[in-house]
């Protein structure tokens, strides 16, 4: 996750930030159910309106809980599925509260009505973020669902009233990437604190729907908007907060907006962008999803590192025999191509890793994809500009496996 608003902050107020550092241990983001309302297009755990067999009990969630607290994990972010399904959910982030760990909720929305405010209210989870893929026609088309958005923005509201901290995730792709200019005046409007823009990943029906992803220059175009957004807000003390995730080149194209912006603090900010790292999936991000399996992150659910029935979910995570979290923790990583040859390794860490696998049949370590930044940009030396206008410039068809083991076939992404 990239904390765009806090960079522009420390641009602007050199000071203001603490030089970022190594966390006590990695946040983690749980799935605790798969069971779904909704049918979202680009879904990265295929949830579905139905039970699904084996998922973790309470007691199992609370023992894990322990581990999690002795482990030192500073936050951890209840997910799905919807984990509002969970008739135990209450009962599980008053757990999280008692043990003093940081507890987001990540949710659709659609389930939050007056009662259910109250629960989360009870519970003081410390953030809630919801859902909003677009304006309402484009939303209830991403979730398949008519009247999708009016139930999620009424949670919006409800938190808001209610005081509990609330952010808005949108998935950027080309078919709602218009609307982001609108959502933004939204979320001014109704002064939502937290605006999260997560990249487009390849999992699940995510995966799935790679053709529809943003194309590079359109990404480009959301991150210029989310600059002069954040820097406006700056000026004008506004708290709004912008985030990004899952493209882990926003470091880089901040640091040279930065260039152009504020040369004088240029350096400053990219010393601090190197401490922080960029992708960090198997090294201080970590997913245990419904079944209680563990994985580098949560795009990588076709890939366990093991179980917390089994053993600990501490012991699990300090394992460095695998050879996928060697690698993740190797510093720098073992990446190729471009992400190799790029100049800028130590701010974004090689990006993100499961778009390589996937498009590669299986090589972790390839350059990523959707790195938007030409070559003359990040120093690899080329014959031709790299930015592309469409997807992803793979002339030869290739053959993906998503996170559900199905094998998918995609001609010139």
């Amino acid at each position: 996750m990239f904390r765009l608003t806090h960079y522009v902050r420390e641009l602007v107020n050199p000071g203001s930030m603490r030089r970022p550092g190594t966390p006590p241990g990695p946040v983690v983001i749980w799935n605790l159910i798969r069971r779904c309302n909704l049918l979202c297009k680009h879904c990265y755990s295929i949830s579905a309106d139905t039970d699904f067999k084996g998922e973790l009990s309470t007691e199992e969630v609370f023992k894990v809980l322990d581990d999690l607290k002795g482990f030192r994990v500073p936050a951890l972010i209840l997910s799905g599925g919807e984990p509002l399904l969970r008739p135990d959910i209450y009962d599980i982030g008053k757990r999280c509260k008692e043990l003093g760990i940081y507890t987001g909720l990540s949710t659709n929305g659609t389930l939050i009505d007056e009662a259910v405010v109250k629960e989360l209210e009870q519970v003081g989870f410390d953030y809630v973020g919801i859902s909003l893929d677009g304006l309402e026609k484009t939303h209830d088309e991403f979730r398949r669902k008519e009247g999708a958005f009016a139930a999620s923005f009424r949670a919006v509201e409800l938190c808001r009233a209610a005081g509990i901290k609330v952010g808005l995730r949108f998935t950027l792709t080309e078919d709602n990437a218009h609307e982001l200019p609108e959502l933004l005046d939204i979320s001014k409007e109704y002064d939502i604190e937290k605006f999260y823009l997560s990249h487009l990943n390849y999992a699940g029906r995510g995966n799935k729907n790679r053709g529809d992803d943003a194309f590079h220059r359109t990404t480009r175009d959301a991150l210029d908007l989310l600059l002069k957004e954040a820097l406006q807000d700056v000026r004008d003390g506004r708290d709004r907060e912008f985030v990004t995730g899952n493209n882990d080149a926003d470091g880089v194209y901040l640091y040279q907006w930065a260039q152009k912006e504020f040369p004088e603090q240029a350096e400053h900010i990219r010393d601090y962008l190197e401490a922080w790292g960029g992708n960090a999936s198997g090294l201080h991000i970590s997913n245990i999803d419904n079944l209680g399996n563990v994985h580098p992150d949560t795009f990588w659910w076709n890939y366990d590192l093991g179980n917390v029935r089994d053993k600990p979910f501490s012991q699990i995570w300090s394992e460095t025999k695998d050879p996928l979290m060697v690698g993740f923790r190797q510093q720098p990583r073992p990446v190729t191509g471009r992400c190799g040859e790029c100049q800028y390794l130590k701010i974004c860490g090689g990006n993100t890793r499961v778009r390589a696998y996937q498009l590669t049949n299986g090589d972790p370590w390839a350059e990523d994809p959707a790195c938007y930044l030409t070559d003359q940009e990040i120093g690899v030396e080329s014959d031709s500009d790299r930015l592309v206008t469409t997807p992803y410039d793979h002339k030869n068809r290739v053959q993906h496996v998503s996170a559900d083991g199905e094998k998918i076939s995609v001609q010139n992404l």
